[in-house]
């Protein structure tokens, strides 16, 4: 399935949705003070800014993204269970952060189809990237 260019109203909001959460789980990281913080707030920012900006190059690698602010925001959690301090505002965060995985895991739904077939786009794309092609080595192999 190719995921379709759409501007829904729905999806627009679910968009909005993300980019606001990414924002603000953004803004607590900054507020944090300290390079690893600041780092993250700096990726979840670009992140958010990616999401968002109306130019082509953008548009078109949108998916790409989604799946990117989704790692992320997954690596984030499981470095704050294992090393993070639990404190109000780290737990204000990681209920933001698991409420930007939902919301994002409904928006790879509508936009492109669901996860696998994203996750099926990043390997085409690495594929592509590495000059792999499926068969390629069967047909060398047989030889």
């Amino acid at each position: 399935m190719i995921a379709r260019r759409s501007t829904d109203p729905v999806e627009l909001a679910l968009r909005g949705a993300v980019a606001a959460l990414t924002v603000a789980t953004a803004w607590i990281h900054f507020s944090l003070g300290g390079l690893l913080f600041t780092l993250n707030g700096l990726g979840y920012t670009t992140l958010a800014v990616a999401l968002v900006v109306p130019i082509s190059i953008a548009t078109r690698f949108r998916w790409l993204v989604r799946l990117a602010l989704l790692g992320f925001t997954a690596m984030t959690i499981a470095g704050w269970v294992a090393f993070g301090a639990r404190y109000d505002v780290a737990y204000i965060d990681k209920g933001l952060e698991l409420l930007l995985i939902g919301l994002l895991l409904a928006d790879i739904w509508r936009a492109d189809g669901g996860i696998v077939e994203a996750l099926r786009r990043l390997i085409g794309l690495a594929a592509s990237l590495l000059g792999w092609r499926p068969g390629k080595e069967a047909a060398a192999d047989s030889k």
